[in-house]
């Protein structure tokens, strides 16, 4: 008998076996176990998924030119038609299309989604558009899930009769049910990926789990699980002795590794490329100088998947404009027309993340894209200031957590630290600080799927809130 847990995580997802005795991990990328959340649909509605879907929309989008055509949102009668009566037919020759904003680039491959996974727990966001077709969340999720099946019964060769998914604590949304709608796409996908009896277990207490059953040497105590990923932060404390253990409180945070890379960006980036120079123009025979509207172009550029956009003439016009201005600023402004024309939005958040993780055990890294003739010098103290608001909204969930369970500070025994996010400096010396000598650090990227494995084994199960 074996365990099988999933860790469908926001950009990353893993999988993991437990067979009673150790965990393994299941290879996703080759022999990799790590795999970008991600799939592309081409034109022909062919799935990719993984680090395959995200180079193939990196590639098919390189010096790619964008053209958006008007679309038809409706029909109209030509002024000058006959009158005819409301239940006559309409002499399609007296009619004219209605064109809405030039919204559709008929000239688009593929279409790449990732962070899907911030999405599911919206009643309101029920379909995002594929060229012309609008695909529900779970269409769109379904692939990874049947590449991760595939893969482990690959692994165990034999038919998976079961897992646990893990979930965060809250899913991101407004509506009331928010976790509740979550879970029923999340089911829907796995049903399609033909996958069967799946049982939902909080991210946080799987990765506690996993460190209990890895260090046999604890008997019996309070943990905290602080679980800060991609694109959430999970708390869980957990009441455990032996092998029982009771799940104390629960709560967590929408933020994440991936928002700490946009402000990154904004603070060391946007103004390199352009972010707060003057633009100049003749308007009715004066020349006005005002900031350049940067913001729009910023929006896309943080979020990389539709950095492509930029290419609209819209857009290139006024970079190449203020290029052609000369100036101390035109090299910014040719910097960023080579980022867009290139499609190396993805490169250079790349880059950040390693400068980032660099800083993690280094006191200055720096962001350096030779493509873009760029390095950028970046401290511990930068970090440090761009994500204080983050680490204060964090240790107020921690004190409504901990407050929930009913126990103080001192009381707990174990504080487990995993998640890619959580080795940042001052996230790890925030923890330390006000849990002297009981932090410990746990497999970031893997502890969250081997404790659903471990789960999975034992048959636990947790009851989670529906909101």
């Amino acid at each position: 008998m074996r365990g099988v847990g999933v860790d469908f995580g926001t950009s990353n997802s893993a999988a993991a076996c437990y067979d009673g005795k150790r965990v393994y991990m299941v290879g996703l990328e080759g022999d990799e176990p790590i795999m970008p959340t991600a799939t592309h649909l081409d034109r022909k509605w062919q799935p990719k998924t993984g680090q395959e879907a995200v180079t193939q929309y990196i590639e098919e989008n390189r010096n790619r030119m964008v053209e958006l055509t008007p679309e038809v949102i409706a029909k109209t009668t030509m002024i000058g038609s006959e009158y005819q009566a409301p239940a006559a037919e309409a002499d399609r020759s007296n009619m004219a299309d209605v064109y809405g904003k030039p919204v559709i680039d008929k000239g688009m491959p593929g279409r790449l989604f990732r962070g899907i996974k911030r999405l599911l727990g919206s009643d309101s966001l029920k379909r995002l558009m594929v060229f012309d077709r609008p695909f529900r969340l779970v269409a769109l999720i379904t692939p990874i899930f049947l590449r991760i099946k595939k893969s482990v019964e690959h692994s165990i060769d034999r038919p998976l009769t079961s897992i646990h998914c893990g979930h965060p604590v809250v899913f991101e949304g407004s509506d009331r049910n928010t976790n509740s709608i979550a879970f029923s796409r999340l089911s829907e996908a796995c049903s399609y990926a033909g996958l069967r009896n799946v049982i939902f277990f909080p991210e946080p207490v799987a990765a506690a789990l996993s460190y209990l059953y890895a260090d046999k040497s604890i008997e019996s105590g309070f943990v905290l699980a602080f679980d800060f990923g991609g694109g959430t932060m999970d708390l869980s404390v957990i009441e455990f002795k032996k092998n029982d253990f009771k799940v104390r409180a629960t709560g967590g945070l929408p933020l994440g590794g991936d928002h700490i890379d946009q402000l990154i960006f904004q603070e060391f980036l946007s103004p390199a490329l352009g972010k707060g120079e003057i633009w100049s123009r003749m308007r009715d025979g004066k020349l006005v100088e005002n900031e350049f509207p940067f913001d729009e172009i910023e929006e896309k550029l943080l979020n990389w998947t539709v950095t492509y956009m930029l290419n609209q003439n819209q857009y290139r016009a006024n970079i190449i404009d203020r290029i052609e201005q000369g100036g101390p600023g035109a090299a910014k402004f040719q910097r960023l027309l080579d980022l867009i024309s290139h499609n190396q939005s993805y490169l250079v958040f790349q880059e950040i993340r390693r400068a980032k993780a660099t800083l993690s055990f280094q006191e200055i890294s720096l962001i350096d894209i030779p493509e873009l003739d760029l390095s950028l010098e970046i401290s511990r103290s930068d970090l440090e200031r761009i994500i204080r608001t983050m680490l204060n909204q964090i240790a107020l969930e921690m004190d409504s957590v901990l407050s929930k369970a009913g126990l103080e500070d001192n009381e707990i025994d174990i504080v487990v630290r995993t998640g890619g996010s959580s080795q940042i400096a001052s996230v790890k010396q925030a923890l330390s600080d006000r849990f002297p000598g009981k932090v410990v650090e746990h497999d970031p990227f893997t502890s969250v799927a081997a404790g659903l494995a471990i789960a999975n084994y034992h048959g636990f199960r947790f009851e989670v809130e529906s909101g």
